[in-house]
């Protein structure tokens, strides 16, 4: 049966609480001791976390937070899901936790105080649980210096940001290029590339073809497809509608494989086509979910995933 770190200790005494210690292997002072916490307790309430501004040493200044900036209860902790950021790791509260670039993990040192766990509380060790998507085993305990027990995630320690006052609020990733977002494993989370071509949901154009950045995909009535791609767009239009490069058949998702194809221009470039049509991006478009250049003229269209052209007249 599961007991929570701190009953354990209590019921075993101190020889025990040696022995973990001495099974994790770390050696150094009061900072960089750490040992596997087991995640074994149940949740504790979770506290507020107040007010802060952090920089890029840490620093920062606020109100409010755990007395003394002592560590706040972790909970059931749990992988999230972020499409600009990747999966990362939450509390029991749906809160972000992030690490510190000035910390360590090998061995595990926390480095942020006073004004700086203010604006990124520490989070507790005691009633971590290993919720979906987290290994028990990566979850440990780093001795602050002020001798609370701070939770480490692959020997990293683990914050809030005070900013962060909603469930699923990433406001501290990338704050002074030294906080981040932590993934499973301890490392920062990343987000995995997209497809080099794919499909979205246009709230107005229905399922349309967009490219590796997101980035709506169209076609030009005036160019071919048969029996070969011929692109009708050269000299300064390609300024405003540039080619899209070629793709793997395997870096796509969503778009209909027949018809997926390159071909060389008479300039000597490559594109990528659907459905043998050539295609662009816009570059009207200054970012993802744009399609400024649906109807343009009235040649230029989205791309369905078939490769037909969306909302084009028909002929």
């Amino acid at each position: 049966m599961k007991t929570s770190w701190r009953s354990a200790s209590l019921v075993a005494g101190a020889a025990a609480v040696l022995a973990l210690t001495t099974a994790c292997g770390q050696d150094g002072g009061a900072a960089g001791t750490s040992q596997n916490v087991g995640a074994t307790a149940a949740p504790g309430d979770v506290g507020d976390l107040g007010t802060g501004t952090g920089t890029s040493a840490g620093a920062g200044t606020g109100a409010g937070g755990a007395p003394g900036n002592a560590p706040e209860p972790a909970g059931k902790l749990s992988v999230s899901p972020n499409a600009e950021i990747g999966a990362l790791v939450t509390d029991g509260a749906g809160r972000t936790l992030y690490r510190f670039d000035a910390d360590t993990a090998k061995p595990p040192k926390t480095t942020c105080e006073n004004d700086c766990a203010t604006a990124w509380p520490p989070v507790a060790a005691n009633d971590a649980i290993a919720g979906e998507g987290i290994d028990e085993d990566l979850l440990g305990e780093v001795t602050r210096p002020d001798g609370t027990k701070q939770l480490t995630i692959g020997g990293w320690p683990a914050y809030r940001y005070a900013k962060d006052t909603a469930a699923g609020d990433v406001k501290g990733q990338g704050v002074g290029k030294k906080w981040y977002a932590l993934a499973a494993d301890g490392k920062k989370a990343k987000a995995e590339p997209a497809a080099g071509l794919s499909t979205r949901e246009d709230p107005k154009l229905g399922e349309i073809v967009v490219d590796g950045n997101g980035m709506t995909v169209y076609r030009f009535l005036k160019d071919e497809a048969w029996p070969k791609p011929v692109s009708a767009c050269t000299g300064a239009c390609l300024e405003k509608w540039p080619v899209v490069a070629p793709v793997r058949a395997n870096d796509t998702e969503g778009v209909e494989k027949k018809g997926l194809m390159s071909f060389t221009r008479p300039d000597g470039a490559a594109q990528q086509t659907v459905d043998c049509w050539p295609i662009y991006t816009f570059a009207g478009d200054k970012k993802p979910g744009d399609a400024n250049g649906q109807g343009v003229g009235g040649t230029w269209y989205a791309v369905k995933p078939d490769g037909k052209p969306v909302g084009a007249p028909k002929k």
